[in-house]
């Protein structure tokens, strides 16, 4: 049987540590591959690990098709939410999940209004799935929020801020020290404010520097801050004011790096 492993769906998965690994390679070298990998086609879609140690030791296996796809988007979408109902991902590859989840689902959806749009200019029926009689469009609900991308993910809100925040500015040896537990997505998130020169260099650098580039990270940005409060405080403001005008300076840069996400959705979305 020929089976093709793409290499765009192995993103999706979490990878083992050297211990899981070594355990999940004892556990298949004595008691065979209990379960079978989900193919469609012949696209491996479940099982990568199993798959990748039964080939290492000539070990045998089942396979077992999903006849529910009918897209490569379905397949994704399977595969998320396989991986964001699993305890052992972590919480950053569970952020990564649900945004690319709701990219995936914003798109669909937007196809689905313009095949829409075109069939009524046509005068044509609604496009219509072969497979259940349904609407084109995924039945999936839209994550149109930071609130709803969290709850999918098991996360804060916040959470998914820095998450996002990660994807965005942090060097690719950053995001693989998120990835791998050296830092944690806090610091990282500070890091990632960082050039991307002295980001790469505190990852190579290792646990301990990632920490101190947290902690310089972090002293920068507090001192625009301090130095409002100072201002403040010669301009006779209270301290709750202070606190107030500090949470809305807070509040309003996140607006528009909210702004800036939704500007480049839209892009890469045609819209």
């Amino acid at each position: 049987m020929n089976i093709v492993v793409q290499e765009d769906l192995k993103t999706y998965i979490d990878p083992l540590s050297p211990d899981e690994y070594e355990a999940l390679e004892r556990s298949l070298l004595a008691e065979g591959c209990r379960d079978a990998l989900v193919l469609w086609g012949e696209i491996l879609v479940d099982g990568h690990n199993r798959y990748g140690i039964c080939r290492k030791h000539g070990l045998p296996f089942n396979t077992v098709q999903n006849t529910r796809f009918r897209t490569m988007e379905d397949v994704h979408l399977w595969m998320i939410d396989q991986h964001l109902g699993r305890r052992s991902v972590s919480d950053f590859q569970r952020g990564v999940l649900a945004l690319r989840k709701k990219e995936i689902v914003a798109a669909r959806q937007a196809a689905a209004k313009d095949a829409r749009l075109r069939a009524e200019v046509l005068g044509e029926a609604d496009p219509v799935s072969p497979l259940d009689g349904q609407p084109a469009a995924a039945a999936e609900p839209p994550l149109k929020s930071r609130e709803a991308v969290a709850r999918a993910a098991r996360l804060t809100a916040g959470q998914v801020t820095m998450i996002e925040k990660i994807q965005k500015q942090a060097a690719p040896e950053l995001v693989a020290a998120v990835r791998a537990g050296t830092i944690s997505l806090n610091a990282a998130a500070a890091v990632a404010s960082l050039p991307l020169d002295e980001q790469v260099a505190a990852a190579s650098a290792g646990k301990d520097e990632l920490k101190q580039a947290a902690k310089r990270a972090r002293d920068a940005n507090r001192k625009p801050a301090q130095e409002s409060l100072v201002d403040g405080a010669a301009a006779g403001l209270s301290p709750e004011m202070l606190a107030l005008q500090d949470r809305v300076a807070q509040l309003t840069a996140e607006n528009e790096y909210l702004k800036s996400q939704v500007a480049e959705l839209q892009a890469r979305l045609g819209l």
